[in-house]
């Protein structure tokens, strides 16, 4: 399966795009769906993004219907959106594009309190973590394979690998799990990781008290060209998808709060570095 890079982001410009065209041509969505003798709620479910694959003939005759010199624009977008990607075939893992719009993100946010961004944990990581929650095991397995293919994205070398702002805490590190040497690789992991270019990693320490985010468990994704940033916020029930420009806008300000909190690159990895020595 391919990683589709691009398909999840083109899909959603690709409904607001015949939403903001289907506006300017003074329509209805049911209006619309008239016209075309199709069911109503066709074109709400485009507008929406609700779609799974776009159909080349649905785009074409959207575009008839809309006018003006749109169509090779809305066909290029519907090609890139058709891509299937990878992660299409974890359904029971994923109930939404999040996978996808990771993928596709230029740049990747990310707070967690208690627990360590799924981007940057090791296998035995994984495990423990995954064997700690309520799923049964045919779906552990099958969610761990889709976090380590997730994993992916950050070893392209063809300049698609996002930037990633990763905030973590010190309290995400002092869970007992697997033995010391488990604890310590995953450390050594992270400094590792942090090594890289296009990885900030920042720690905010238990001895720095009390902090903006201590109940942020947020993903801010931000994209190449004009598509607009969104957010998901993570819990163990649903990762809820979040575009309202405003409220994304709120967690940014928030993000950047808890970074200003966090301590510098630099003492970061020298922290890790002494959390290594204890475990040793």
């Amino acid at each position: 399966m391919s990683d589709a890079y691009g398909a999840t982001a083109a899909k959603r410009g690709l409904a607001r795009r015949l939403r903001e065209l289907r506006v300017e041509a003074g329509y209805t969505a049911n209006q619309v769906c008239d016209r075309l003798n199709w069911g109503r709620g066709k074109v709400g479910r485009f507008e929406a993004n609700t779609w799974v694959r776009p159909e080349h003939s649905d785009i074409r005759d959207l575009a008839r219907i809309y006018g003006g010199d749109t169509l090779d624009e809305l066909e290029e977008l519907a090609a890139r959106a058709r891509q299937r990607a990878w992660w299409r075939d974890y359904p029971e893992v994923f109930d939404n594009e999040f996978p996808g719009f990771e993928g596709d993100a230029s740049t990747i946010r990310v707070v967690m309190p208690l627990v360590l961004p799924g981007l940057l944990q090791t296998l035995p990581y994984m495990q423990a973590l995954l064997t700690s929650g309520s799923k049964p095991p045919e779906w552990r397995e099958r969610a761990l394979r889709a976090r380590l293919r997730r994993q992916q994205i950050l070893d392209r070398d063809d300049g698609t690998a996002p930037e990633v702002v990763a905030l973590i805490t010190e309290a995400s590190l002092m869970y007992e799990w697997g033995d010391a040497g488990d604890r310590r690789a995953q450390l050594r992991h992270l400094l590792s990781m942090a090594g890289r270019p296009n990885i900030e990693l920042r720690l905010l320490p238990l001895a720095a008290g009390l902090h903006p985010g201590m109940s942020t468990l947020v993903n801010i994704f931000r994209f190449p060209g004009d598509e607009p940033p969104m957010v998901f916020l993570e819990n163990d029930a649903a990762i809820e998808q979040i575009d309202d420009p405003g409220k994304v806008e709120a967690h940014d300000r928030i993000f950047e709060q808890i970074r200003e909190a966090a301590l510098s690159t630099a003492d970061t990895a020298e922290h890790l570095e002494k959390m290594i020595t204890t475990l040793e």
